[in-house]
């Protein structure tokens, strides 16, 4: 008897790690997302590491369709090395510390980005704004942190 509680004890605990250890982090989420422009984008930038960190953070992920909304080029000169600077400055200002979910967002006007300025934040029944991008889905949770989709690449001022 003690044999087979052993056994089951054993296969629950492996069970509970496992589930564990797959929760994703930010960056896994986005690889399996709609995201790869900006995985593309993070990986350029270097900051995957950051991203796949303890956090927690919240990303303002802008989707694929909402990097091909730029002017024609602007991406292409993004990602080449000698932009790596402007680059993390864009991407960094789509990222807030902590984790800010939904329902605390709408309760906001503002909130401080990693880059260092401020994203506007304007709640209506028509959704949630964050500078000119709308949040299509919101509240994907990660093991470090929540996505919101946004249909807008946003730029520091």
């Amino acid at each position: 008897m003690k044999s087979k509680t052993t056994v089951l004890l054993t296969g629950a605990l492996a069970l509970a790690l496992t589930s564990a250890a797959s929760a994703a982090d930010i960056v896994d989420t986005a690889i399996a997302g709609q995201f790869n422009t900006l995985v593309a984008a993070v990986k350029a930038a270097g900051l995957v590491e950051t991203l796949k960190g303890p956090g927690p953070f919240t990303v303002f992920a802008p989707t694929d369709e909402a990097f091909a909304k730029l002017p024609a080029g602007t991406l292409e000169s993004l990602l080449k090395p000698e932009n790596k600077a402007k680059l993390q400055g864009i991407l960094t200002y789509h990222v807030v510390a902590g984790k800010v979910m939904a329902q605390d967002v709408v309760k906001l006007d503002s909130a401080k980005t990693v880059e260092g300025q401020s994203v506007s934040i304007k709640s209506s029944n028509g959704g949630v704004m964050v500078d000119n991008a709308h949040v299509t889905k919101a509240d994907i949770i990660t093991s470090n942190g929540v996505i919101h989709v946004i249909d807008a690449v946003i730029l520091p001022k």
